[in-house]
């Protein structure tokens, strides 16, 4: 009897021992940021309303219906006067860009955000075991991710993964990638690189749905350090909770909405398309379809299938729509990190998901002070929020990114810990913080250029110069 109660105390302990075993291997699993740090470009790299007139009357492939459009894009866009272009455009050499000017762009971009990044936390090249690196309009040889180990010794068994063509929505995968690698490979530390050269990429033709992205993508990039590393976790400031990714590639109107192409003259640029906001939709859509039950609580979900009635669809609606989700994401969300796409991408993402002035606040400033920024505008927004202390521990921040392709990519951090103090000194915000929200974000360009739009496109002549007459000054 004593020996049966023996082997029985043996099992249930063994038992015990391995349910925690694997319940402690899980910990080893997760995905945390250590530290992330955004791009401020030199301020002689700052792009101004009378700058902004100049770039544009250098192309005189444009006429007076051309101005009247950029005027009105620009006016709405959303952008303001800080923003950022690449070293090119001030030298006036955007019709004529080189593969080096692409390069020197990104080495400035890398040497800048890395290096801050690593410094701060006192942690050597050496000691990075993954690097994924994604800028989806410039590829060289080496690669992008070998300059960044060639510039900072990194190890030679380094893991690497170079990511292009992926669009605004590439800082997410990347983000995948690693969580996914660390499922696999326990104590192990990654560091994301995320930006975009526009110095290749400056549209210099006539093409409106071209010369739009010259109105909205500016320069900039972030650094992310992403860990598993049990020995970092409590130095962690967030823990990937969920991601989830949406393609619509299969779909032609969606694939064709955004994408790299030349104009009828072989000039190279980016084209927007008039369905955009509607393959946005459908990819946000189908997007939360999946993420919701995730990362809402039982009674909001519950509440939510109680409303739904069959007989009031929305397919009557016209193209492009604005749906509402019909959901509370408040339920389960404190804070919004929405991708700075455009004021149209960020205003459509309120009205869908009921959010209030407050919770977009964070990506209509990132937008206005640094315009779109591809990839890493995500990064900006999260930092705002946190220069604006308004990360608590215990906080859920829903990411949300789209990209050509068409994607659209979610995922959802917990903050694990109050970043409340300031703490962050490398904070892309904390020398302007104070300053924002302006009382108003209204753009110049009207005040500045808006005599555009009382002339006669019969007898108007292009002018030798942008002089802003008196009365708009």
């Amino acid at each position: 009897m004593v020996l049966l109660l023996l082997i029985l105390c043996i099992l249930v302990s063994y038992l015990f021992f391995k349910i925690w075993k694997l319940k402690d291997s899980k910990k080893d699993k997760d995905c945390y940021i250590l530290d992330y740090q955004c791009q401020k470009p030199s301020d002689d790299r700052m792009v101004s309303t009378h700058f902004s007139g100049e770039i544009i009357h250098r192309n005189k492939k444009l006429g007076l219906e051309e101005y009247k459009f950029l005027l009105k894009a620009i006016v709405s866009s959303g952008i303001g006067e800080q923003t950022y272009a690449p070293r090119l455009v001030f030298e006036g050499r955007e019709e004529r860009p080189t593969l080096q000017d692409g390069i020197l762009e990104m080495e400035e971009f890398y040497v800048d955000t890395i290096g801050k990044l690593l410094e701060r936390q006192q942690i050597s090249p050496q000691e990075v075991d993954i690097l994924v690196v994604n800028v989806s309009m410039l590829t060289s040889m080496p690669s992008l991710p070998s300059r960044i180990i060639n510039h900072y010794k990194m190890r030679e068994d380094i893991k690497v993964f170079n990511l292009t063509g992926m669009g605004c929505s590439a800082s997410l995968i990347s983000v995948d990638i690693v969580k996914n690698i660390f499922k696999s490979y326990p104590n192990k530390l990654a560091l994301v690189a995320t930006s975009e050269s526009l110095s290749p990429n400056w549209y210099s033709g006539n093409n409106r749905s071209m010369i739009l992205a010259n109105c909205l993508f500016r320069s900039g990039g972030a650094a992310i350090l992403l860990t598993n590393k049990r020995s970092l976790r409590k130095k962690a400031m967030f823990k990937l909770k969920c991601l989830e990714r949406t393609h619509h590639g299969a779909k032609e109107e969606s694939y064709n909405c955004c994408i790299q192409s030349e104009d009828k003259q072989g000039r190279v640029g980016f084209y927007l398309g008039k369905n955009l906001p509607k393959a946005a939709t459908r990819a946000l859509v189908d997007n939360l379809k999946v993420i919701a039950p995730k990362i809402l609580p039982v009674t909001e979900l519950l509440r939510f299938m109680m409303r739904q009635n069959p007989s009031k669809g929305s397919t009557n609606l016209p193209p492009g729509t604005p749906i509402k989700a019909g959901i509370n994401f408040k339920t389960g969300i404190e804070h919004f990190c929405i991708h700075t796409g455009g004021k149209a991408v960020i205003d459509g993402i309120q009205h869908s998901l009921d959010l209030t002035d407050y919770d977009i606040e964070p990506a209509r400033m990132t937008l206005y002070r640094f315009g779109n920024t591809s990839a890493s505008s995500l990064w900006y927004v999260l930092a705002y929020m946190e220069a604006k202390k308004r990360l608590k521990r215990g906080d859920r921040v829903f990411m949300i990114s789209f990209g050509a392709g068409f994607k659209c990519n979610s995922c959802v951090w917990e903050v694990l810990r109050d970043l409340t103090t300031g703490e962050s000194k490398g904070n892309v915000w904390n020398h302007c913080i104070n300053d924002y929200p302006p009382k108003s974000i209204s753009n110049p360009f009207t005040k500045m250029y808006g005599w555009l739009q009382d002339e006669d496109p019969d007898t108007f002549k292009i002018p030798e110069t942008f002089k802003i007459p008196d009365e708009y000054m």
